[in-house]
């Protein structure tokens, strides 16, 4: 089966074409910076400069099935671009190239959330994303995952960025709930989509093992290095106002859209969809991929 992956050559991409070509697939790692990535890609995968902002550059002719994965990170504040013009138009351009290129199936990758009308700009280009493959000829799954973690991911470097060790401040103590996937767990549900057919027009909401708080998590990534972390308490309106000066400045990770991020929980509300791939009991927790278990 051929399988081109768009963002292929990022943080889920890497792993997931890797384990296509694992599994026996061609695979065309479909990238704006082919040549980067944050693991490294198996010889076998092809790769090829394409930009889903730049609908005339895509090409899926050949493709049996793509994976949508492009979108700008949540963690971070965009620059030279939106999420509205990555994320929303891009998913529009993907799903008018493979209509125009004869493919018929589509795996989109979305977010828990995702709402036209949510809170921040992030949730509503993904929102809007849903909405044009939902609109489309294609026969699509979509998948929805809270934070995903990793080897070459962001989210322990973001949590340095946006903490300090023994001490720290936190909007509002850091007590939004996140239900963190371990990116290996998430490839192995995106894999079985794509050799599995059954899985067309299912949208499934995805988290881990557990529900963890982002002081939580913070904790956990220093103490695996050896490091005690105190929250401190940082009231929400004051992390407002303080975000939102911030907002104009590069050298600052976080901003208004991601101080509205906090404001709310990123977890299932109902069934945890990736029991559907893996078993729950089996899924590697945020401590255990660090490297330790609570209470050793």
């Amino acid at each position: 089966m051929e399988v081109h992956v768009t963002g292929g050559t990022g943080f889920v991409g890497s792993h997931l074409c890797n384990k296509l070509a694992e599994n026996g697939h061609d695979v065309v790692a479909v990238s704006r910076n082919p040549d980067e990535s944050p693991v490294g890609i198996d010889g076998s995968v092809e790769r090829r400069e394409r930009d889903v902002t730049e609908a005339g550059t895509l090409d899926f002719s050949g493709a049996d099935v793509v994976v949508h994965l492009v979108s700008l990170s949540p963690l971070v504040k965009p620059r030279g671009t939106t999420h509205h013009d990555v994320t929303a138009e891009g998913t529009r351009n993907v799903v008018e190239a493979c209509e125009n290129d004869g493919v018929d199936r589509l795996v989109h990758m979305s977010a828990l959330g995702a709402d036209t009308d949510g809170e921040t700009a992030y949730i509503r280009a993904k929102g809007e994303a849903e909405d044009a493959v939902s609109v489309s000829s294609l026969d699509a799954t979509v998948f929805r995952p809270s934070v995903v973690f990793g080897d070459g991911g962001e989210f322990v470097s973001f949590t340095k960025l946006l903490t300090t060790p023994y001490v720290t401040g936190l909007p509002g103590g850091g007590d939004t709930r996140f239900q963190p996937i371990y990116v290996g767990d998430l490839v192995e549900a995106v894999a079985e989509t794509v050799e599995n057919d059954e899985h067309t027009g299912e949208t499934y909401e995805i988290g881990g093992p557990e529900r963890l708080t982002l002081a939580e998590m913070s904790r956990s990534v220093y103490e695996a290095e050896g490091r005690s972390l105190v929250v401190v308490p940082v009231p929400m309106p004051l992390a407002r106002v303080g975000l939102a000066l911030a907002d104009p400045l590069p050298f600052v990770p976080m901003g208004s859209d991601q101080y509205a991020s906090l404001k709310f929980d990123n977890v299932v509300e109902g069934t945890n969809g990736i029991g559907v791939f893996v078993p729950v009991d089996e899924l590697t927790t945020f401590d255990g991929w660090l490297g330790f278990e609570d209470g050793q």
